[in-house]
């Protein structure tokens, strides 16, 4: 990489790289980390060729060894603090500011990056995660991990702290970096430019990498954070009704797929079918292949509950990948009660039945005589006072899968936190755009570098139907309850 010097203003930086592998508009970020000229507003003289231009062909340029290049833009304008008088928000810190705007910083897009930084943009707001992150060595945990995995997680955390203390837009260059060099297909290039890429491997493939970078080093505890947050435990019955075989499998995925079809019109309905699949295989009984249905349930759940709209099918005649357009309603609140085993129904009964007693308190719908002196306590779950089915939960057997406390159980509901949704009729075209709920209960659509407040009410509205964003990856979390 040629290493050159930029004159802007007065400032004279004597060093900085040129990635030619990469657009100029990546070169642009890296002077905005410097200068804080917005790319927008630089105007870059290169001797011979005029203005740099975002798409401009580093091969046709020359670029030299230590070749000086001019910059002209404004920086954006730092308001200083009056030495007395009221605090203005842009007098504060940028990590101030981030906790008053009520939303982390938006992501460069570095050309087609948009899926990366849909899927960084919910990642980062599961805020156990970030401090699993936070805890990671910059050593790494173990001797078994590759450095690329290594790389990756360190710049994930990274950029998650970036995100976390900056109003100003983020150039996730390190992250790309190293996210293409771990997994070299999000490097694909097309006519010198970077391709589009589907969001969701992108999601399945950090996922993956931090699965395995934030396992616990002590073996006797077998601690997997990204498990225990994302993890979702499948039962499955195996059966072929021509030879009368029955078998049961176990797994482990980190998401639920919603197939649709012209008879799904609702999440629940495309989860449903999204659980019950045919597979052929080899038959011991009958000597040759058979069909099978597997026909399976949750045994086990996630804090974090991942769900996949399966909306892109491989289309031979012209080769890519189609859309299903069909809108597809999904709800603010999902009870996936009815989709799991018998055995783990029977564990939710009792952390459901307070749940429901709890939400009909908090109604007014079983207003009990109380002292005044108590109505605050009433308002914890903890202290609120046992029906009858509370009296059993006491004694019930813990739900399997991840809390905040050894003392909440999951019940089954979830709520939804954050939705990638999809513009377009290609997973390798079009835009992605995150929706994420932030810790305040606002809603923000994060368009790479542009957030946007939204309304709740306007989050349902994106199941599909047209050519307008709709849901890919709807993510929820789960409704606990202190027993």
């Amino acid at each position: 990489m040629p290493t050159v010097s930029v004159k802007w203003q007065k400032e004279l930086y004597p060093a900085v790289e040129i990635d030619t592998t990469q657009p100029p508009y990546v070169f642009k970020c890296q002077l905005y980390d410097l200068t804080g000229v917005p790319p927008e507003r630089q105007k870059i003289m290169m001797k011979g060729h005029g203005l740099l231009k975002d798409d401009s062909d580093w091969s046709k340029l020359g670029v030299k060894e230590g070749q000086k290049i001019m910059m002209m833009g404004t920086a954006d304008e730092i308001v200083k603090a009056p030495e007395k008088g009221p605090v203005f928000m842009e007098d504060l810190p940028e990590e101030e500011q981030a906790v008053a705007v009520g939303h982390s910083a938006g992501l460069f897009n570095l050309g087609n990056t948009c899926y990366m930084n849909s899927t960084m943009q919910c990642l980062h707001s599961v805020p156990e995660l970030k401090s699993a992150l936070i805890d990671y060595p910059q050593a790494g945990r173990s001797g078994d991990l590759d450095q690329s995995s290594h790389l990756l997680t360190v710049a994930t955390r990274d950029l998650f702290s970036e995100l976390d203390k900056n109003v100003k837009p983020v150039a996730p260059m390190q992250f790309w970096m190293v996210l293409r060099k771990k997994y070299p297909q999000f490097g694909q290039l097309h006519n010198g430019s970077f391709m589009q890429q589907d969001a969701e491997e992108c999601w399945t493939q950090i996922l993956y990498t931090l699965s395995q970078a934030l396992r616990s080093p002590n073996s006797s505890v077998n601690h997997d954070t990204v498990k225990e947050l994302f993890g979702i435990d499948l039962v499955s019955r195996v059966h072929c009704a021509e030879s009368g075989e029955d078998s049961s499998e176990t797994e482990s995925i980190y998401a639920l797929k919603c197939h649709i079809s012209h008879e799904v019109n609702h999440l629940h309905e495309g989860l449903k079918h999204g659980l019950k699949s045919e597979l052929e295989k080899a038959s011991p009984s009958l000597g040759r292949s058979a069909v099978y249905v597997k026909d399976s349930r949750i045994n086990g759940l996630p804090k974090y509950l991942t769900i996949q709209f399966v909306r892109f099918f491989w289309k031979r005649e012209s080769n890519q990948k189609a859309k299903i357009l069909r809108k597809v309603d999904y709800p603010l609140e999902l009870d996936i009660f009815d989709l799991c085993s018998d055995d783990l129904r029977k564990k939710l009964e009792a952390p459901r039945q307070k749940l429901r007693d709890e939400d009909g308190r908090k109604a007014g719908l079983k207003l009990k005589e109380k002292k005044s002196a108590s109505v605050d306590n009433d308002v914890k779950m903890s202290d609120a006072e046992p029906s009858n089915a509370s009296e059993e939960s006491s004694k019930a057997t813990p739900v399997e899968g991840l809390a905040s406390d050894k003392n909440e159980q999951l019940t089954g509901v979830y709520d939804l936190v954050a939705v990638l949704t999809h513009k377009g009729r290609s997973a390798d075209s079009g835009h992605y755009v995150a929706w994420v709920k932030q810790e305040n209960g606002k809603w923000i659509q994060f368009d790479d570098d542009n957030p946007i407040p939204q309304k709740e009410e306007d989050i349902t509205k994106l199941s599909g139907g047209g050519d307008w964003h709709m849901a890919y990856i709807c993510m929820y979390k789960a409704r606990t309850i202190a027993m």
